[in-house]
């Protein structure tokens, strides 16, 4: 018994059943039966059934697509009555007889017989691509007429054509001798041209240009062949040196396009040749048939022949393509520009920008630069001769599937950034690289990267970032400057407000901002990174990922570092981006854990494969930057992961014996150091002296051993320096007493005891002395000096707290510690002051100030605003703030130790005030106060002036403390109180307390103020009988004004500390900072440097302040003690306006007006008081100065000011309302009408508020400035024209009521009325014309002689002008003119 078929058996197992099936015979097990029609609804069983009637489907019938599947209805059986099968009939043959199906075609399948023909391996070519496979349709005829024939059915037919013609037409091609010509596969003789002429793969073949094309048949061919055999014939007969001759000179006297063509196509049929000797390398040449000749592209198709004849090929392309290949029927050339061979560079002729190419190293490539293929920098579609890869190119390249290529592209781009930031593109590309990057979404493409799967990606993306965000320089020069005078002191790297584009938020006040500020984290990261980078990445998760790369993906050393360092880079930025370092999940324990153990294998010198599980000095850094965020930080780090134990383990042991790498550990080492002197900062960490104090000991004892090494290391003196620090600092918290609570200040730190007592640290001072001594001594050699970095400042400043913790001490007899400063003045201090060394660094000053020098403080060629950075890449040049040479530290430093050794000691002030009469100091201070650009506010420039502001603010303290023990005023006073007024100006925020004390001691001393006891009034009083000829009451005089200013200087001081007081909580912090009280330290990160923290015109705060109080109280209540502070102000404006000028520049002249503008609407009767009619006056006398008059512009921006004509509008009104014919009140309405400034302000007065012309009764012998400012050059403005004669004509001006006004109008009308400009428009000779109608009709016989008759402007007549006594000629002519016109038109209209 047959068994059924299985699932999984073959189709030859189906075929192998069948055949046993029928060989058996056996009946089948299903029998077909032919059912009846449905269509009757029965069948007739009565009816024989039909014979052999099959189901028969047609060719022509059989649709294209197969029929859908329709569910049948379930089919009835029923029983045949088919007559039997024949037993003796084969089935095959039966199903073989009846079958008419489609499936019958497939039985007459005969495989044809291959086994007398041999099989061949492929070749080895040295070509790209295997030989390409040849349709010849030469011989196969026209094709049929039903329509197109397949590349298969075409080639059917050739080979049944070929095998019929076989027997006739194959022939055997003998292998000719090789002297005849014949293809060998041996190559000639490289030398023999003739040889290589002769023995070349296709001399000899057949013709090549002569194809017979045009003749008719097979005469075509013969013809063709009989021409070549006979070109052969008499080759072969020619000698070498006769073909020779003959070539060249056929080369002469054809076309060199001819020749060209004919050497490409040559080129061809060498290439098809080559190709026929690689199929049989070695061996006689395989038969070939005539069906398939190796023939040329021009004589196989007509059209190809048309297109290459008349010249070239379009494309010189390696391979020339052939209609006969498969599927190069269409030939599409511009798919096959890839293949040919890169066009010349052309130099570029023009100025026309360029497309900018970088290498793979980041390198700028110049546009004509020509270099190899093979360094990889051709593989771009645009501009394919260019080397290099654009920036679209790079960024389209980090997209691709190929990992390799993602890391390509982004480690191209890091260098790219990395040189942009090192200023080396310069002025060769036009606009920024980072603001096209980022712009371009750069920044998130890096994000993506970091969540790759490829670590090579995650890698590069790192890197990226890390380049980004990292300048190197900055860090360097943070840590460098660590150990200077407040040096752990840095302002955030965050934008300011003024750097976001979203005007609206700009101009609503910080109480609003704050209110918003919780809504930035709604905000989507590209709109926060478009104004911040850091916050724009920090919204996207990135302190995770990172986290999970550090714990789970353990990557390689360098990638390390890059992460640490982009964590410091967001620890920088805010205390809110160093809150969320610090609470990001595990990311910190992970980096406690990984690269700071305690125990850890010996690493040696060289490369090494991993740091985890190995102390890493980047990690202690970035610990050490949370820390100086803010105190809360430093205390969860010191209690939350162990750092006292690690800070004991990296201490505890000297450097060399870390077994690290000896600069690792110097670095480690330093690290930890200025980690607890961060925390020490705070007041914290003190227990840990109890702990390492011998190792501190032998430390600082072994410092004058490092100091004698020649040279120095570096490392080692940052080490030093920054043991000094944390000394310093252990010993401020040994002085400092827990202070009371401030009351009302919440935010306060709570005051602990501090863990560090006076016992411990008092010996101190006589390891650290003689380092300092060591250090002096190499004072006057510069080499050595440098070498030895921050040490001598560290030391200066440890002296400094040691002596001011030293005189905290209560218990202590002060007798000891004044009698150990006088021996420190007379051993070391005074014998430095003698040095001529120490004199060549304050003549430095000036070459190393950024004041001195604002083109040192210009921002970085790539600078963002989005992504602060100092701009510090490749260090800070020798003479400069922060450069090796600068003198800054030191001297501040040294300015430090007298300020404190005089607060405590005065009787040492005398002596140590010596040091202020440097040349060098006194000419760096005129330098500071001359007139100059002041350097623009940047992140560097903060940076440095704020260490610049030190050395001032503690020149300026020392000269405060010696000039109140000097009997009269101090040598240079007036010097001092110029930078001291200077210097307030200028003081950035975090600087509070200096400011307090400038206002408090230097600025309104009267040491400072010598002009007081040396004839200053008497010289102003002088000085104003000179320049306004005139001499009114001496009581009431410039100089009176003066001398009373300076007999009330406390009450102007206290006036000014009321009213300029800064932010109280702001205040506290920076007292507590520059006091040394530890405890009451909040943060070591300064506020934002958005702007200083005195406006420019801090001398008119507070007039400014009673304006908006006045502005904002309910109607008819004034500010309390408004003449009070009104006249301070004033007093105070009058002392600078006479003797300190340069205070008062950076305020316009126009700001200064506006500013006395606001007395008058303060109050309606302040400006009646009589001090500050004097005041206002003597002000108002000032600005009217021929000098000072020209730089008065009223139509440029003024600070604090949005609109002047807004402000004039107010005062034309409270004119209006309150003035009753003041005159100084009407001098100030008077000002600004002047001819050169804003026709706005004329109209304000003529057009809205005509009534105050009656008011303005100012005499002409007082108005404050020349008439002529007025009346010159002719009013222009045919409106106000207008206005001017209108007013004349109703009398609402007049000469009794406003001479001033009335003559100016005067001048302007006669000017307009007799004008004859031939340029004016018809309106304009329109409203003249009828003007001066009107003019000479007027019934009032004074204004019109005045408007008809007006020559010149004269102050010293009462009208104010000069008038003809007869009209000059033209004007008689014109007038005439005029009246017999007027006289015609009355005539006509009667």
């Amino acid at each position: 018994m047959l068994s059924r078929p299985k699932p999984g058996e073959s189709e030859v197992d189906l075929l192998r059943f069948q055949s046993q099936f029928l060989t058996t015979g056996a009946a089948p097990a299903v029998q077909l039966v032919k059912k009846g029609s449905r269509r009757g609804g029965t069948t007739n069983s009565d009816q024989p059934p039909q014979q052999d009637r099959r189901d028969v489907v047609m060719l022509d019938d059989l649709p294209d697509l197969p029929p859908a599947l329709v569910p049948a209805p379930p089919k009835q059986v029923r029983p045949t009555s088919d007559p039997a099968l024949p037993a003796d009939e084969d089935a095959e043959e039966r199903l073989s007889r009846h079958d008419q199906h489609i499936t019958a075609v497939l039985t007459k399948i005969i495989e044809r017989d291959t086994r007398s023909v041999a099989v061949t391996l492929p070749v080895p070519s040295g070509v790209a691509f295997p030989a390409v496979f040849h349709c010849s349709r030469e011989k196969q005829g026209k094709p049929a007429a039903s329509g197109k024939r397949s590349l298969f059915a075409q080639e059917i037919a050739a080979r049944r054509g070929s095998e019929s013609r076989a027997p006739s037409s194959v022939e055997a091609i003998p292998n000719p001798d090789p002297s005849e010509g014949a293809v060998t596969c041996e190559a000639p003789a490289p030398g023999d041209q003739v040889t290589r002429l002769l023995g070349s793969s296709h001399s000899f073949q057949g013709p090549h240009l002569v194809t017979g094309k045009g003749l008719s048949g097979h005469k075509a061919e013969q013809e063709a062949q009989t021409i070549h055999e006979e070109n052969v014939a008499r080759l072969q007969a020619m000698a070498p040196e006769e073909i020779l001759q003959e070539q060249q000179q056929l080369l002469a006297q054809l076309d060199p396009s001819t020749v060209a063509f004919l050497r490409s196509h040559s080129h061809t049929q060498e290439q098809a040749g080559e190709v026929i000797e690689e199929q049989t390398p070695g061996g006689p040449l395989a038969p070939v048939t005539q069906e398939e000749p190796i023939v040329s592209a021009s004589a196989s198709d007509p059209r190809q022949d048309n297109e290459l004849q008349p010249g070239a090929p379009a494309l010189k392309l390696p391979v020339a393509p052939h209609k006969e290949w498969l599927h190069m029927d269409a030939i599409e050339q511009e798919k096959l520009h890839w293949t040919q061979d890169l066009p010349l560079v052309r130099r570029q002729q023009t100025q026309e920008k360029m497309q900018a190419r970088f290498s793979l190293r980041g390198e700028l490539l110049a546009p004509d630069v020509d270099l190899p293929t093979h360094l990889g920098l051709h593989h771009h579609g645009e501009e394919a001769e260019r080397a290099g890869y654009s920036l679209q190119e790079l960024f389209h390249l980090t997209r691709s599937q190929v990992s390799q290529q993602r890391v390509l592209a982004l480690h191209v781009l890091s260098q790219v950034i990395g040189r942009a930031q090192a200023g080396e593109f310069g002025d060769s590309l036009a606009g920024s690289v980072l603001h096209l990057l980022l712009d371009a979404g750069f920044l998130f493409l890096l994000r993506f990267s970091l969540d790759d799967r490829v670590d090579g990606v995650i890698a590069a993306a790192i890197r990226a970032l890390q380049v980004l965000l990292v300048a190197p320089g900055d860090e360097e020069l943070l840590d460098s400057t660590f150990s200077w005078y407040h040096g752990v002191l840095v302002f955030p790297l965050m934008p300011s407000w003024e750097n976001k584009e979203d005007q609206d938020e700009d101009e609503k006040p910080p109480a609003d901002r704050a209110k918003k500020s919780p809504e930035e984290g709604s905000r989507p990261p590209p709109d926060l990174a478009r104004h911040d980078v850091i916050k724009g990445l920090l919204a996207t998760n990135l302190l995770p990922r990172l986290r999970y790369v550090l714990e789970v993906t353990y990557p390689g050393p360098a990638v390390v570092l890059d992460i640490l360092a982009v964590l410091i880079r967001l620890a920088r930025h805010s205390l809110e981006s160093a809150t969320r370092v610090l609470e990001c999940p595990r990311l910190i324990e992970t980096i406690v854990r990984e690269f700071l153990p305690t125990n850890w294998s010996p690493v040696g010198v060289g490369p090494t494969p991993s740091l985890h599980k190995v102390p890493c000095a980047a990690a202690m850094k970035l610990l050490r930057v949370l820390a100086s965020a803010g105190r809360n930080i430093a205390a969860r780090l010191l209690s939350s992961f162990d750092l006292r134990s690690r800070l004991c383990r990296f201490i505890a042991e000297a450097p060399q014996e870390l077994s690290l790498p000896p600069e690792e550990a110097e670095t480690l080492s330093t690290e930890a150091l200025r980690l607890w002197a961060v925390a020490a900062s705070y007041g914290q960490g003190g227990d840990l002296y109890r702990k390492l104090y011998p190792v501190l000991m032998q430390a600082l004892q072994a410092v004058p051993a490092e100091l004698s090494t020649h040279p120095p290391r570096a490392l080692s003196m940052q080490r030093v320096a920054a043991l000094l620090t944390l000394l310093t600092q252990l010993t401020l918290a040994a002085g400092s007493s827990p202070a009371e609570p401030h009351s009302g200040s919440a935010e306060t730190p709570s005051a602990t005891p501090s863990s560090v007592t006076w016992t411990q640290v008092s010996g101190l001072q006589l390891l650290v002395e003689p380092c300092l001594r060591q250090t002096l001594k190499l004072l006057p050699r510069p080499e050595r000096w440098r070498t030895l970095g921050p040490v001598p400042t560290a030391c200066l400043l440890f002296l400094s707290a040691y002596y001011q913790a030293w005189s905290q001490q209560r218990s202590l007899c002060p007798e000891d510690w004044l009698q150990d400063m006088e021996r420190l003045l007379e051993e070391l201090l005074q014998p430095l002051l003698g040095e001529p060394s120490l004199g060549s660094l304050w003549d430095s000053l000036r070459l190393c100030s950024p004041l001195c020098n604002p083109l040192s403080c210009a921002p970085a060629p790539e600078a963002l605003p989005s992504l602060v950075s100092l701009g510090c890449v490749g260090g800070c040049p020798p003479l400069s703030l922060a450069g090796s040479a600068s003198p800054f530290p030191f001297l501040t430093a040294l300015l430090c130790l007298f300020n404190t050794l005089a607060r405590i000691h005065k009787g040492l002030c005398g002596q140590l005030a010596a040091v202020l009469v440097a040349p060098g100091l006194e000419n760096y201070f005129r330098q500071c106060v001359a007139p100059g650009p002041a350097p623009h506010l940047t992140p560097f420039s903060a940076w440095a002036l704020r260490h610049e502001h030190h050395l001032q603010y503690l020149a300026l303290s020392l000269t405060q403390k010696a000039a109140t023990f000097q009997p009269g005023p101090a040598k240079g006073a007036a010097l001092h109180h110029a930078v001291a007024l200077a210097l307030l100006s200028r003081l950035l925020p975090g600087s509070e307390h200096l400011a307090q004390e400038l206002l408090q001691s230097c600025v309104f001393r009267l040491e400072f103020l010598p002009e007081s006891t040396s004839g200053g009034p008497e010289a102003a009083d002088f000085s104003d009988q000179l320049s306004l000829g005139s001499s009114g009451d001496p009581a009431c005089g410039r100089g009176a004004l003066l001398a009373q200013a300076c007999q009330d200087l406390p009450s102007i001081r206290s006036c000014y500390l009321t009213h300029c007081s800064l932010a109280r909580a702001s205040l506290l912090a920076s007292q507590a900072l520059y006091r040394g009280d530890l405890q009451q330290v909040p943060t070591l990160l300064l506020p934002a440097p958005q702007e200083p923290l005195l406006p420019t015109d801090w001398p008119f705060q507070p007039l400014i302040h009673l304006y908006h109080q006045a502005s904002d109280a309910p109607s008819g209540l004034a500010p309390t003690n408004t003449v009070g502070t009104a006249m301070r102000v004033l007093q105070w404006v009058l002392v600078l306006e006479s003797w300190r000028p340069e205070a008062l520049l950076a305020v316009p002249p126009a700001a200064r007006l506006a500013r006395l503008m606001c007395t008058f609407l303060v109050d309606s009767e302040l400006f009646r008081e009589t001090p500050i009619q004097h005041l206002v006056a003597a002000l108002l006398a000032q600005l009217c100065r021929p000098q000072v008059l020209p730089s008065l512009r009223l139509d440029c921006p003024l600070p604090g000011l949005v609109s002047f004509p807004d402000l004039y509008a107010s005062f034309l009104e409270h004119f209006e309302a309150v003035s009753f014919g003041d005159h100084l009140f009407a001098a100030l309405v008077l000002l600004p009408l002047q001819r050169r400034f804003s026709v706005t302000l004329r109209l304000a007065l003529f057009g809205e508020h005509m009534g105050a012309l009656r008011a303005l009764g100012l005499p002409l012998t007082k108005l404050p400035v020349s008439l002529e400012c007025y009346t010159r050059p002719p009013e222009d403005n045919l409106a106000l024209l207008q206005l001017y004669f209108r007013a004349l004509v109703i009398g609402a001006l007049r000469p009794c009521w406003c001479p001033v006004l009335y003559a100016v109008a005067v001048a302007h009308v006669n000017s307009f009325i007799f004008s004859q400009d031939p340029k004016s428009s018809d309106e304009v000779k329109a409203a003249r014309r009828s003007m001066l109608q009107n003019t000479w009709l007027l019934a009032d016989k004074g204004l019109r002689q005045h408007l008809l008759h007006y020559k010149l402007p004269s102050s010293s007549l009462p009208e104010g002008f000069e008038l003809y006594s007869q009209l000059p000629l033209l004007r008689q002519q014109y007038l005439q003119t005029l009246a017999s016109g007027v006289l015609q038109d009355a005539v006509s209209e009667t």
